[in-house]
């Protein structure tokens, strides 16, 4: 199992001057400690139960193209998304600049968006749910179009018309950057992880019910012909254990997921000093993942 860590906080004592150098640590104690992917939030104001929209929010692609320059190994993506947050096109056309100038380290993560504050905020629409996960379908068929370097055409969809859909240059990952849907709803978003997905990332609320899920997901597969064994299953695991640094009691908790075929678990940290909490706990706990079967 190898392991991912989330950025979700940006309050440093030290203010918005002092964000850029902890940014850089934190890229390089996650590759110190050997994490396999960094992640950011792309929310517009910071969530209301991880602090309140009043707290400090920096913008998902602009911050992992900071830390792209800053790190060498990682994969970086935002985890995840919100479908809403920009045209579809213009998303493929960032995730792929992410994707070439860090050397093929970018991911996509993606979801139907549901934080319904910082649109009203800043004036972005925000349809109902229905229509989110329309627009949710037409924007994976549309990215996977861009990156398609067969088929420049254009795309007629419901919501979103494109007269060309040139994406030059090409991402560098082969053969495209990674598409992680986020969600765990079973009959919308795991259907889309079984047709357009490459991973899927799910909630550590329990092994019982992310066992639940994986079967609905696999169900989905062989409706749509798709190998579930060629989806990523990764989780994602805030605070408990890993908030505590209580790495024995960790450990425990997270070998019911290594016996699902979860692959990755991506932690945040719950404290003000993530380049600490990498160093003193991330770096404790990978290597002893890496030998979970």
């Amino acid at each position: 199992m190898r392991v991912g860590v989330h950025i979700n906080r940006f309050d440093h004592p030290g203010g918005g001057g002092a964000l850029g150098a902890e940014l850089a640590a934190t890229g390089a104690a996650a590759e110190a400690a050997g994490v396999s992917r960094l992640s950011v939030m792309d929310h517009y104001f910071q969530m209301e139960f991880n602090g309140g929209a009043e707290d400090p929010m920096l913008e998902a692609y602009t911050t992992l193209g900071f830390l792209a320059a800053n790190t060498s190994t990682v994969k970086l993506g935002a985890l995840v998304t919100g479908v809403t947050y920009r045209h579809p096109g213009l998303l493929a056309k960032i995730v792929t600049t992410l994707d070439v100038l860090s050397g093929g380290r970018a991911w996509l993560g993606i979801g139907a968006a549901w934080y319904d504050r910082e649109h009203a905020g800043l004036g972005v629409p925000y349809p109902a749910v229905a229509e989110r996960f329309e627009r949710l379908e037409e924007t994976l068929r549309i990215t996977l179009q861009m990156w398609d370097p067969s088929d420049n055409g254009p795309f007629e969809g419901r919501h979103y018309q494109l007269a060309e859909t040139l994406c030059v240059p090409a991402p560098v990952s082969a053969p495209h950057p990674e598409i992680l849907i986020g969600g765990e709803g079973e009959k919308k978003t795991l259907r889309l992880v079984a047709r357009y997905g490459d991973a899927c990332n799910l909630f550590a609320s329990s092994p019982e019910s992310v066992r639940h899920k994986l079967e609905v997901l696999r169900g989905h597969c062989e409706t749509e012909g798709r190998d579930y064994d060629a989806i990523t299953k990764t989780i994602t695991y805030m605070g408990g254990a890993a908030g505590e640094g209580d790495v024995e009691a960790f450990l425990a908790d997270i070998a019911g997921y290594g016996k699902l075929g979860i692959e990755t678990v991506i932690l945040g940290p719950t404290v003000g000093n993530p380049v600490g909490w990498i160093e003193g706990f991330v770096g404790q706990v990978a290597p002893r993942l890496a030998e979970l079967d």
